[in-house]
């Protein structure tokens, strides 16, 4: 049992969060939108249409969310054109680990299939991931569980005998509704008392997630 591992991307290998964080205020200064953060951090782990119907329903119907967009996007291009997309610490010893030991490994994120297929070639990890799965064609977003029951379909595998490793309150609850074994590595986030009940366990970093991984095998 436990032989597939299935990443989130955002706030899990890459530690993009704070920096999609710093375009929503970015965006929401040059909109004169006021404070965001809160907003923010209730769109983390879902896709552009859960964002879209949030900030529509918080701004009205004169928001226009091509223009937030079109702003967030700007100062994304303009900071990772600098200083690149951060890979989290850990990310590449749990990746051979996972190889070494004959583990399945999926990616499971909300984001576009063109941003995930960049990030995975330019940070170099794209060979590690067996199943690549994105939400943009999906019609219901994490916290809903599509995204993690058609990886676990892709990669054959029955939802409770695989991992998911998720950084959001809406990942975790998204594995969770999806039968798996969520695993939370806390990124912007704070643990919850609703998080610890739905996580098998909570990790600080990746190698923790690591050596959980080691501990649970030698129970099997």
């Amino acid at each position: 049992m436990g032989k597939t591992v299935i990443f989130d991307l955002d706030g899990v290998i890459f530690a993009s969060e704070q920096v999609v964080q710093q375009g929503w205020r970015y965006a929401a200064g040059k909109m004169q939108l006021g404070e965001i953060d809160q907003l923010f951090l209730q769109c983390v782990g879902t896709n552009h249409i859960f964002s879209e119907n949030l900030l529509q329903t918080q701004f009205g119907t004169q928001f226009s969310y091509e223009e937030f967009r079109r702003y967030t996007r700007e100062f994304f291009r303009s900071y990772t054109a600098q200083h690149g997309l951060p890979v989290k610490p850990g990310v590449r010893e749990l990746m051979e680990y996972l190889k070494q030991n004959g583990y399945a490994i999926g990616l499971a994120s909300s984001s576009t299939l063109q941003y995930i297929l960049n990030g995975l070639r330019q940070a170099q990890l794209i060979d590690y991931f067996d199943v690549i799965v994105s939400g943009e064609n999906l019609k219901r977003s994490k916290p809903e569980p599509d995204i993690y029951l058609m990886a676990c379909e892709k990669m054959n595998v029955v939802p409770a005998e695989a991992y998911a490793i998720e950084d959001s309150y809406n990942g975790i609850r998204s594995a969770s509704r999806a039968g798996m074994r969520p695993i939370m590595v806390p990124d912007l986030l704070p643990v919850t008392a609703e998080m610890e009940q739905l996580s098998c366990v909570v990790c600080s970093n990746l190698l923790e997630v690591r050596a959980y991984l080691q501990q649970e095998e030698c129970k099997a």
